[in-house]
């Protein structure tokens, strides 16, 4: 599934190249997954609780590809550790064990993905 994903996030940016916002990056793989038939769900809501009560701030994950992995998609200049501990978290609070980060703002987007798996 990995192999898949990749190879239609590379798709977009050779298409788009750097410097674009986020969303843009994101709407675009979303239209690349759907035209390729692989199930996806968008800005997907997850709620958190502490000691069993709901919490009204709640993260919300990029994608999730046939709910076993989470996208995270960037544009930064540099990826931060933050930007993989939110990943990680959004996994943990999830039943997906298998992230990606995909930082398009790179020359090439190869050098900017990184695998996280719990």
């Amino acid at each position: 599934m990995t192999y898949r994903i990749i190879g239609l996030a590379m798709h977009v940016h050779r298409r788009l190249g750097p410097g674009l916002l986020e969303k843009f990056y994101e709407s675009c793989l979303c239209y690349e997954l759907s035209r390729n038939d692989i199930p996806f769900r968008r800005q997907v809501t997850i709620q958190v609780a502490y000691e069993g009560v709901p919490l009204e701030a709640a993260y919300v994950a990029d994608i999730i590809v046939a709910e076993q992995v989470i996208l995270k998609i960037k544009a930064v200049e540099t990826i931060l550790p933050v930007h993989k501990y939110q990943l990680l978290t959004y996994m943990r609070l999830l039943p997906c064990r298998l992230g990606l980060l995909l930082k398009f703002n790179t020359p090439s987007l190869t050098d900017g993905i990184r695998r996280c798996i719990l």
